[in-house]
C-alpha cells in the first residue's frame, strides 16, 4: 500500500510540475524600447570647400555586441542623430537591415576619415548584403534620405569626438 501511495504522490508531483512549467512558458516577456544615448558628436565637411555640412549627436558602436546589434529593434531615430561604428581593423565591411525597422543611409568611411561610399535608402528588415566598395574603418548610419538632404558625397570628411 505504501508503494502505491508513494507512486501516486510521485506522479501527482510530476504532473503538477509539468503543468506549472507549461503555464510559465505562456508568460509574455516585454522589453523596454531602446532609446538613443548620446556618446559623442560628429561633423561632416565638404571636400572642396571644407565647409560644415552637418553636425550630429552620435551613439558609438565599438564592442562586438554593439556592432552586431547596431540600430536593430529601434522604432526610429531623429534627423540630428546617427550611429558611428568603429572597427578595430580596416577591411571591407558589409551591413544588412535585419531587425531594423526604419530605412537608413549607410555611409562607409575610410581610415583617413573620408567618405568612401554610401548605400542610400537601405530598406527595413532586408537581409541582403550591403558591402563597402573599398576597405573602411568607420560606418555612419543615419535616417534614409539625409545624406542627400545634407549633400554628403564621396570624398567629404568627418571629425568626431566621444563625450
Amino acid at each position: 500500500m505504501k508503494r502505491i501511495i508513494l507512486f501516486t504522490g510521485l506522479c501527482l508531483s510530476l504532473c503538477l510540475g509539468f503543468i506549472s512549467c507549461k503555464e510559465a512558458s505562456k508568460k509574455i516577456v516585454t522589453t523596454a524600447p531602446i532609446t538613443f544615448t548620446k556618446e559623442g558628436s560628429l561633423s561632416v565637411y565638404k571636400q572642396e570647400t571644407d565647409s560644415l555640412l552637418i553636425q550630429l549627436d552620435i551613439e558609438i558602436a565599438e564592442t562586438a555586441y554593439e556592432t552586431q546589434t547596431g540600430l536593430m529593434y529601434r522604432n526610429s531615430m531623429e534627423d540630428g542623430q546617427g550611429m558611428l561604428f568603429i572597427f578595430p581593423e580596416i577591411a571591407y565591411h558589409s551591413f544588412y537591415m535585419k531587425n531594423t525597422k526604419f530605412p537608413l543611409d549607410i555611409i562607409y568611411i575610410d581610415e583617413q576619415l573620408k567618405v568612401a561610399s554610401i548605400i542610400k535608402n537601405a530598406q527595413p528588415l532586408d537581409e541582403s548584403s550591403l558591402p563597402s566598395q573599398v576597405p573602411v574603418k568607420y560606418v555612419l548610419e543615419v535616417k534614409a534620405g539625409l545624406s542627400d538632404v545634407w549633400g554628403i558625397n564621396t570624398g567629404d570628411r568627418i571629425t568626431f569626438q566621444k563625450s
